[in-house]
């Protein structure tokens, strides 16, 4: 096995992604409760007690709200920037500074036999990243809460063989619906999420690069976004491109509040 991949929760109401290798398990974010969460990967025959890390992307509630729980009932070590460290510390409660690992930057990091690497990203966060994931060849490369992409995000997904990547809320339902104008411009904006669109013409562009075979749409709003609505977006976008699907990519959902499907990704 070379890396398994499966999204315990993304959306606003909570995130937590889970990456494991044969002999480390990891998990994105802590944002759904202590419970849903070892729950989720109990019900994946995963203990909750043998994982061996938490990373972060960064510091807004639907991302850190179970993460005090876990690391005081199951002692698992964070790994996080200073900067983040620095937002996050007085929400989480007291934590054991033993399990700390807080770093300037994470540019390049091993955690047990998987290799990470993160990008900046461009959200309203002290020190938002997102993150790449390599073992034996295998690459899984995630990045939600981003209002733009950047060149150094490309880099990191170009040669992923399994991409999550935002697909917040369709655009036009977002204008018409009831957010204030205050919150309207901050989603559009360059440090805000990213549209179905925005997900669609990114896939197609790291698609190109010849490796990625799976792409997951997440972190899709519930107010100014539908499932089918993205994904019929983001495969239109596609198919104009005449990327197949089913044959040249396989494209998925992750969902608000249930586990997505789980990948193995074998070299």
């Amino acid at each position: 096995m070379a890396l398994t991949f499966c999204s315990l929760a993304s959306g606003s109401s909570g995130n937590c992604q889970y990456i494991a290798s044969e002999r480390t398990k990891l998990l994105v974010d802590a944002g759904m409760s202590g419970k849903y969460i070892k729950t989720s990967l109990h019900n994946l025959d995963v203990d909750i007690n043998g994982i061996n890390g938490i990373l972060l992307t960064h510091e807004h509630t639907d991302h850190i709200s179970g993460l005090g729980v876990l690391m005081r009932r199951h002692q698992i070590p964070l790994h996080i920037t200073a900067k983040t460290w620095e937002a996050v510390k007085l929400k989480i409660g007291n934590v054991n500074s033993e399990l700390l690992r807080i770093y300037d930057t994470i540019d390049m990091l091993e955690i047990g036999d998987i290799i990470i690497q993160s990008a900046r990203i461009s959200h309203d966060a002290v020190d938002p990243l997102c993150y790449a994931f390599m073992n034996a060849g295998s690459k899984v490369a995630i990045a939600t809460d981003l209002g733009m992409l950047n060149d150094e995000v490309v880099s990191k997904f170009k040669d992923s063989d399994l991409m999550m990547i935002e697909s917040n809320h369709d655009i036009e339902m977002l204008k018409m619906g009831s957010y204030p104008m205050y919150l309207k411009r901050r989603i559009l904006s360059e440090y805000g999420h990213l549209s179905n669109d925005d997900a669609g013409y990114f896939a197609k562009e790291i698609i190109a690069y010849g490796k990625t075979k799976h792409v997951l749409l997440a972190h899709l709003s519930k107010e100014n976004n539908v499932p089918e609505l993205a994904y019929e977006t983001v495969r239109g976008i596609l198919e104009s491109a005449q990327i197949r699907m089913g044959v040249d990519v396989n494209l998925d959902l992750t969902y608000r509040d249930k586990v997505g499907r789980c990948y193995k990704l074998v070299k």
